[in-house]
């Protein structure tokens, strides 16, 4: 089995995992809001304990930046971790199997690859869409990693030179306009007024000192909320840009979105389509196709695994 570890703003996630990419146990917690670095590694630690006995493999999946292959990481949403050294200090409770740490967006890329929608295609976009944009890039059936490991990062794709600023220094970045919180912030300066926030259980009138989401921008746009339609589609012509350039550059054959805005559906799917046909007008570039993750939360662990279980495909670094 393979120790499979899946580190973001909002959780934690461990789990074993079989040769054949099933995850077969796995476990979840809420990232600390509070506390330094350490606290973060003893949470960490105490998760993974269940699953310390008689591993082959370590495989990790985490939020950037961070340095690679080395994995000393800096997860912009974790401001306690900068230059922690997780594979480093993984190396040390697992010293006698490999350990081997990327990006958490590569990760989903190459669990699509492995064993979701992106079976047998040999050139592919693994897509994130939400709370940031990021992505894993598939050339010749193997993960392209670049010169720093950041090969693929969609998100910082420029799709508007004068749009809104974004988090790396830049401005009209993918990421910029089209993750959650960023499109949630655009909508409510149109004057979106939410009809209801929060999941099922916890529905209730909209006030203003609840933080909404991109879900609930999803289900206005859904029940036929002008502004909230019109978020989505700003995000899908964004998202329809960045992939159009992204094919001519690599040749593509497929992309895959995941992350909890891509499962607005043809809300952002549809003019995502209409965007891309319009600026993918060379032959090659209209065989794209686009269609939605098909894993689930489990695709962390998945792609994580890969690292170990696949690596003639997923890990170039040593």
């Amino acid at each position: 089995m393979i120790l499979a570890i899946d580190i973001g703003g909002t959780k934690f996630a461990a789990g074993l995992v079989s040769a054949a990419g099933e995850v077969v146990a796995a476990e979840r917690a809420a990232t600390p809001r509070d506390g330094g670095a350490e606290t973060l590694w003893e949470m960490l630690a105490g998760l993974v304990e269940p699953f310390s006995a008689e591993v082959k493999g370590v495989g990790v999946g985490c939020g950037g930046p961070m340095a690679w292959p080395e994995g000393e990481v800096s997860p912009l949403n974790m401001p306690a971790w900068r230059g922690f050294p997780l594979r480093a200090r993984l190396a040390e409770r697992f010293p006698s199997v490999p350990v081997r740490l990327h990006n958490d967006a590569v990760c989903l890329a190459v669990a699509e690859h492995w064993r979701g929608a992106g079976r047998g295609s040999a050139n592919m976009l693994g897509m994130v869409v939400s709370t940031g944009v990021g992505g894993g890039l598939i050339l010749g059936d193997r993960l392209i990693d670049g010169g720093t490991g950041n090969a693929g990062h969609i998100g910082h794709v420029v799709v508007d030179p004068e749009g809104p600023p974004c988090g790396c220094g830049g401005h009209g970045c993918l990421e910029a306009v089209a993750r959650g919180p960023g499109l949630t912030a655009w909508a409510l300066a149109q004057g979106w007024k939410p009809a209801t926030y929060g999941d099922a259980h916890d529905a209730g009138p909209y006030r203003e000192d609840r933080e909404v989401t991109a879900r609930d921008l999803a289900r206005d746009a859904a029940a036929g909320d002008e502004v909230a339609m019109a978020a989505m589609r700003r995000a899908g012509t964004a998202l329809g840009v960045a992939i159009a350039s992204a094919t001519a550059l690599c040749d593509l054959d497929l992309v895959t979105i995941g992350g909890g805005l891509s499962q607005a559906g043809e809300l952002l799917f549809g003019p995502l389509e209409e965007a891309l046909r319009g600026h993918a007008r060379l032959d090659f570039a209209r065989r794209v196709r686009v269609c939605p993750a098909e894993l689930g939360q489990d695709a962390g662990l998945a792609g994580a695994a890969a690292l170990v279980l696949a690596e003639e495909r997923y890990w170039s670094a040593g």
